[in-house]
């Protein structure tokens, strides 16, 4: 039987709905053994993030050897990293270990409003991470922050000729709609109902993680894209309605659980 790998990069939520968890959760119902190197821990839940203990470098570094020189993933997701230290590591780490199919979610704002990102860190994001990813996935707001516009066409491709990236721009906030534009060097719409719930804890996490188990088994992006796509919506269609907030996603919806005692 064929193994596929992918690793996250990311925050932990211990409230399991983004971050971390979320993308373990996301590897496993896609078909792809999930890894992680934790950038940092957060106490948060549904209602917000009530505080960040970031990992040191030097602890970062060792979390990425000791993956990388066991377990060398198929892709790699990259989520919250709040510090410019903890993103030159990253791309030191990935750099020497000539890492592939590198999804950059570039977070900065959580579905809550709060912000998850150092000012100087934006700046070592575009510098250091995103001329090594494959794709790179900001949501509306991110785009902005990135480009200086809201247009998804636009900034996308702004973003693709300053750093050799594709990028997929996210609709949603704010929006009537789900679409979502993809471009990498040509573009392409991938169109999708919008899902009337409130239950959106970790959509952005969920989608770049979904990407990467799809790129580390083999499809091409603008398959994998599409595949993710489908997949957020089914883990979205379910509303999941757990805490007093914006409560996360169903990420096992498509898995039957089994009663190992029957």
């Amino acid at each position: 039987m064929e193994i596929f790998t992918a690793l996250t990069v990311a925050g932990s939520d211990s409230s399991g709905g983004a971050g971390i968890q979320a993308d373990l959760k996301t590897f496993l119902a896609n078909g792809v053994y999930g890894m992680s190197a934790i950038t940092a821990l957060t106490a948060q839940n549904t209602l917000g993030v009530r505080a960040v203990l970031n990992s040191t470098p030097e602890f970062l570094s060792e979390q990425l050897d000791a993956i990388f020189e066991d377990i060398f993933p198929d892709a790699i997701k990259i989520g919250m990293v709040s510090s410019e230290k903890l993103i030159k590591i990253i791309a030191e780490r990935l750099k020497f270990y000539g890492a592939r199919n590198i999804v950059v979610d570039p977070v900065m704002i959580a579905t809550s409003g709060a912000k998850l990102i150092e000012k100087d860190a934006i700046e070592a994001l575009k510098a250091e991470l995103f001329p090594l990813a494959t794709v790179l996935t900001p949501n509306l707001p991110e785009l902005e922050t990135i480009t200086a516009t809201n247009d998804m066409e636009r900034g996308a491709k702004r973003i693709f000729e300053e750093y050799g990236c594709a990028v997929l721009a996210k609709g949603g906030h704010g929006h009537n709609d789900a679409n979502d534009f993809l471009f990498d060097g040509a573009g392409k719409w991938f169109y999708s109902r919008r899902i009337d719930t409130e239950n959106t804890h970790g959509t952005g996490c969920t989608l770049s993680s979904a990407i990467a188990a799809n790129l580390a088994k083999g499809f091409d992006l603008k398959s994998a894209v599409g595949r993710a796509k489908s997949y957020l919506t089914g883990a979205l269609s379910t509303n999941f309605n757990l805490g007093k907030g914006s409560g996360p996603l169903n990420h096992g919806f498509n898995l039957r659980g089994t009663d190992f005692n029957a």
